[in-house]
């Protein structure tokens, strides 16, 4: 008998390890994706160049080995617009995921942008590489591991993962992605947005949303009751200037079509926009939190979906 209570205890202790793991996003993916995309080989993967096509073959390469459906072939969204700062129309490509849910139509559209502003003026001996490490590879990094951990772990409601081009150029992806959608609008209950989630000081990460959508709240207090770093909200009141992130980044462009968002990020640094913001820089351990963090709170919305 003691010996099967032994082999029962081992047993036991596999499984409650095993799913506590899986409860997570893979650490060692997140950091890979993060440094890579950060990389001086990709030049700061403005969009139109060839880095930026290696960012995003980079990203149609995960979806495809982790086995993701996609209502656009190749997982291509292509798109155009005219760069009035370039004086040429330039072609974009969004790359879109999809995993169906098991019980509701309803969509999460989780998006986060994979461009950055690319190589600036510089002298020969200044780094003039806008790498784009916390704006956005790390949100990028993070839409790809919650790819990954919603095709193995099915959620209920259907969802959407969109690695967006062109952000940085007035949030062009985001606006052809809602554009072209490939459900009615109608059917989208949430988009989560993540731009800039590897570092702060303060150990702060914010939602942006909760003022227009204060349905959201309570769930993810809950999410965030255990977890790090410490969730914030604010930085969406109407007429507060800069410090309103409402049409910020690419939720932005679902808050226009009156969808609901919740965008997380963190304030400002002072490497935002410079040759700076690299993976040397940023914060590993507040970032892997940051995604985890994301993590439960689109499982809670999941678990607890607030159809109206």
């Amino acid at each position: 008998m003691r010996w099967n209570l032994q082999v029962f205890a081992t047993i036991l202790l596999f499984f409650t390890i095993h799913f506590s793991f899986s409860q997570k996003l893979q650490e060692k993916n997140l950091i890979k994706h993060l440094v890579y995309l950060s990389s001086d080989e990709l030049k700061g993967r403005e969009s139109g160049t060839a880095e930026n096509r290696e960012a995003r073959d980079y990203i149609q390469k995960e979806f495809v080995e982790m086995g993701l459906d996609s209502q656009y072939p190749d997982f291509l969204q292509e798109f155009r617009f005219t760069s009035r700062r370039e004086n040429k129309t330039i072609t974009g490509y969004n790359v879109v995921g999809f995993v169906p849910g098991t019980e509701s139509k309803k969509i999460i559209v989780v998006t986060a942008h994979f461009d950055h502003v690319g190589i600036g003026r510089a002298s020969a001996s200044e780094d003039s590489i806008y790498n784009g490490a916390d704006d956005n590879a790390s949100g990028t990094a993070a839409l790809i591991e919650l790819a990954r951990y919603f095709s193995q772990n099915p959620p209920q409601l259907s969802m959407i993962f969109a690695a967006l081009d062109a952000e940085e150029k007035g949030l062009q992806g985001a606006k052809a992605l809602v554009e072209d959608f490939p459900f009615e609008l109608d059917q989208i209950l949430l988009n989560v947005n993540m731009d800039m989630i590897s570092r702060n000081e303060s150990g702060e990460l914010y939602v942006s949303g909760t003022h227009y959508y204060p349905e959201f709240k309570d769930l993810l207090e809950e999410a965030a009751s255990e977890g790090r770093p410490l969730l914030k909200f604010g930085h969406d009141v109407p007429g507060t200037g800069k410090d309103d992130w409402t049409r910020s980044s690419d939720h932005g462009a679902f808050f226009a079509k009156k969808i609901p968002h919740l965008y997380f990020g963190v304030e400002d640094h002072e490497d935002y926009h410079q040759p700076s913001d690299e993976y040397r820089n940023v914060d590993p351990q507040f970032f892997v939190d940051s995604c985890n963090l994301i993590l439960a709170c689109i499982k809670k919305i999941d678990e607890e979906p607030i159809i109206p």
